[in-house]
């Protein structure tokens, strides 16, 4: 007959202490391990990996592009990342709506 104690700090507050559960435990490793000559951390090893679609649209949309530049084109590049970081004001924005602007070949 199993022992039941309340113990606290234990979910439900009750500890078995019974030989034969500790007995099912192990028969419950020897049966899942049963059939194998390989250690269980090398069983995962081995395995051939089955790609699925997912995988391979990750691999396909998140490839790792390595891009060199000439000198030229990275100046083009600090240029342009110069421009679309620039601090825009309200002075900036109002000497720009209300600019003078001419037509025709009045200089």
């Amino acid at each position: 007959m199993a022992n039941i104690e309340e113990v606290s700090g234990v979910f439900g507050g009750v500890k078995v202490n019974d030989e034969n559960t500790n007995n099912v435990v192990e028969n419950s490793e020897n049966i899942e391990n049963a059939g194998s000559a390989v250690a269980p951390e090398e069983v995962g090893q081995n395995l051939p990996m089955k790609t699925g679609f997912w995988n391979k649209l990750k691999s396909v949309l998140f490839y790792e592009i390595k891009v060199e530049l000439t000198p030229y084109q990275q100046k083009v590049e600090d240029e342009i990342n110069e421009f679309l970081h620039q601090e825009i004001t309200w002075g900036k924005v109002k000497d720009f709506l209300f600019q003078e602007v001419t037509f025709g070949k009045n200089k």
